[in-house]
């Protein structure tokens, strides 16, 4: 018989047994999908497979009359410079008219009369509809995982080495012209595959049934002689020696700052020519981008990168940028700043009004977009110096205790003189000036104002559009309406803005600790499942490191042993070059002879329905008469080749058999 002595010593053991299983449950909750409930492990898989793209494009240039189209709507804008671009929207540069777009390192630059759809912008893959005109696209890297795509009326050119490409579509849409100067490309059209390599011009007309010629270099004109001053600008860029070239944006630091070092926070940035008063997401205006939400875009010229990554300090007399650790790819993010006086409910004493400051370095950045607890750590550990206890912590706070108000934190440049901007809720709403329409509000009024993770007002169909205004000259309707052949399925279209408002009852925009019980389908992009890798058959071996991945997610699932994976840097080695007898045909070329992938691909294509590609028609084999024809185009190409493998784009060794002039007409 136990004394009452042992009945207590086995009681306070059967406590601790239950606080240790209790700590992995604890553990878990920490783990949780942002804005999710359940803490099924499926549900978290779901949840990080429904996260926002780590990049975005960004219209960086533009020369003349170029208007833009958001992903889902109907209206068309002048377009606006710094204006994140993403899946679905649409771009047009006129007559006499340039434009550039980066997506990271990649350049895109349209010529005159150039029409272009973003197919799909995704960490892994860049999928362009070149409907009409010329397209000028300088790949820099590409991994295993990376898929850079190009669309026109009657080919699918990929890119699969770094290098610099032409693509040119006439105003019939029946002719495509691809020049390679640098690089490895690989067309599909008509039922055949080409490799289009250094130093060749390709041509195919048709549709259905391609005519295929091949030649050397034409002879430049100024479309791309504008393209190779602005290559080697950047190649020249002193700030790719502080942040990494995947980051968007970096291109125009050089111009309109210096690089100096900061104790505490290592190379930083600072800008040149401040106005009086300047302060960080102070000169721009607020819009509406899908899935992120509230994005800033700053008016000025270089505001890019500086306020989509990274963070900002005050020191002495002004502000300084600090980019955070030189990663490989950062995480984009569309506004790093913490809100004041953003909640429901809360006034200032001038009436609704929101209120922001930037986030200093090592301060924990949460979404306010639906996201996947690994996202949270990725989007705050390549933009800032910061450990994933303290991500946990300022996490918990928010998202496990359904916390939206962080008044509890301290926050650095809360404090500085002229840190916090505030305007009336209609300037935000409406994406009017914030500088112009900047108000007064008394420090102690601030101080005492709520913090808090998100912003609790819903955008407007102006909140979309932008600043742009509606174009009197539309652009032509075949080429806004024309289709294009693919060879992967591009990402669904977006819905409208009034759609998705309607299907979220009217509240697009909700307070974290709310939105878990409304359609979250809105805020949501929905991924293509089973992309194929473009390059290789191999996937890249996942890499960890406080929950940041370089470039994508692996496929899930696949046990088989993965071959070590190649990474063409445009600095390095090209790959060796083959005979046209050696070659490897397409992939889709080499599934024809298995009747299993063959079926794969006829439900692929019977499962598109993109109003703006089709998918293309699956190669066949070559028959010996074929065989023959692109051997010999071979022979006489590589008979007239330059002494050079990789000559410089701006010189011939030997003078060209055509010319662009028999091109689309081309910008200045």
């Amino acid at each position: 018989m136990k004394t009452p002595k042992q009945w207590w010593s086995w009681a306070l053991i059967m406590v601790g047994l239950g606080l240790m299983l209790q700590s992995p449950l604890a553990a878990r909750a920490q783990t949780a999908p942002v804005n999710s409930v359940s803490r099924d492990p499926q549900d978290a898989l779901s949840a990080n497979d429904q996260d926002p793209p780590g990049r975005v494009a960004r219209l960086n240039f533009m020369d003349g009359s170029v208007s833009f189209q958001p992903g889902g709507e109907d209206d068309w804008v002048t377009a606006v410079l710094n204006r994140p671009l993403v899946t679905g929207d649409n771009l047009w540069a006129d007559e006499e008219s340039r434009a550039e777009v980066h997506i990271g390192s990649t350049a895109l630059r349209l010529g005159a009369n150039t029409g272009i759809t973003l197919l799909e912008v995704s960490d892994r893959a860049a999928q362009i509809r070149l409907a009409q005109g010329s397209l000028i696209v300088n790949v820099r890297h590409v991994d295993d995982e990376d898929s850079y795509e190009v669309d026109t009326p009657n080919v699918a050119f990929v890119v699969m080495q770094p290098g610099d490409y032409r693509i040119d579509v006439d105003p019939d849409g029946n002719r495509t012209e691809v020049t390679v100067w640098r690089g490895r490309g690989e067309v599909t059209g008509g039922g055949s595959s080409y490799a289009v390599v250094a130093d060749q011009h390709a041509t195919f007309t048709g549709s259905d049934q391609l005519s295929y010629d091949l030649g050397q270099l034409p002879a430049g004109d100024g479309f791309d002689n504008w393209a190779f001053e602005r290559d080697r600008n950047d190649d020249q860029s002193d700030s790719a020696n502080y942040v990494s070239r995947e980051m968007t944006g970096y291109e125009d630091l050089d111009a309109y700052g210096d690089w100096s070092y900061v104790a505490d926070y290592g190379m930083c940035w600072r800008p040149r020519a401040l106005v009086a008063g300047w302060a960080p997401y102070r000169f721009g205006h607020w819009i509406w981008v899908g899935p992120w939400g509230w994005t800033w875009v700053a008016d000025e010229p270089w505001g890019f990168a500086p306020f989509h990554y990274g963070r900002w300090a005050f020191r002495g007399a002004g502000w300084f940028w600090v980019p955070g650790p030189s990663v490989v790819r950062p995480i984009y993010a569309p506004a790093l700043v913490a809100w004041v006086g953003g909640r429901p409910g809360f006034n200032f004493s001038f009436g609704a009004g929101v209120g922001w400051f930037p986030l200093a370095p090592g301060e924990v950045f949460i979404p306010g977009y639906r996201v996947s607890r690994g996202y949270v750590n990725r989007v705050n550990v390549t933009n800032t110096t910061v450990n994933v206890t303290r991500i946990t912590s300022v996490y918990n706070t928010a998202i496990v205790n359904r916390s939206t108000t962080v008044n509890n934190i301290t926050y650095a440049n809360r404090g500085v003189s002229g840190g916090v901007t505030v305007v009336s809720r209609d300037t935000f709403v409406n994406a009017r000036p914030v500088g112009r329409n900047a108000v007064q509000v008394p420090g102690r009024e601030l101080a005492e104002a709520p913090v808090s993770q998100m912003v609790a007002a819903e955008p407007a169909r102006r909140s979309v559009l932008g600043t742009g205004m509606p174009v009197a000259k539309r652009p032509p309707a075949a080429v806004i309406n024309r289709q294009v052949v693919a060879l992967h399925n591009p990402a669904p279209m977006p819905h409208s803005f009034d759609q998705r408002q309607a299907q979220a009852g009217g509240h697009l925009n909700q307070p974290l600790a709310t939105q878990q019980s409304l359609n979250q389908q809105s805020l949501v992009r929905q991924e293509p499942p089973g992309r194929p890798v473009t390059t290789n058959p191999g996937s890249r071996p996942s890499q960890s490191q406080d929950g940041f991945r370089p470039f994508g997610q692996a496929s899930a699932g696949n046990s088989q042993t993965k071959p070590q994976p190649r990474v063409w840097e445009a600095q390095g080695t090209p790959e060796p070059e083959k005979s046209p007898e050696t070659q490897p045909q397409s992939r889709n070329a080499q599934m024809s002879g298995s009747s299993r992938p063959v079926q794969q691909t006829e439900q692929q294509r019977a499962q598109w329905s993109h109003p703006l590609a089709k998918p293309v028609a699956p190669v066949q084999r070559r028959n010996d008469e074929q065989q023959k024809d692109q051997e010999e185009k071979f022979s006489n190409w590589h008979q007239q080749k330059p002494a050079s493998s990789v000559p410089q784009r701006q010189q011939n060794s030997q003078p060209p058999v055509q010319s662009h002039e028999s091109a689309p007409k081309k910008g200045r």
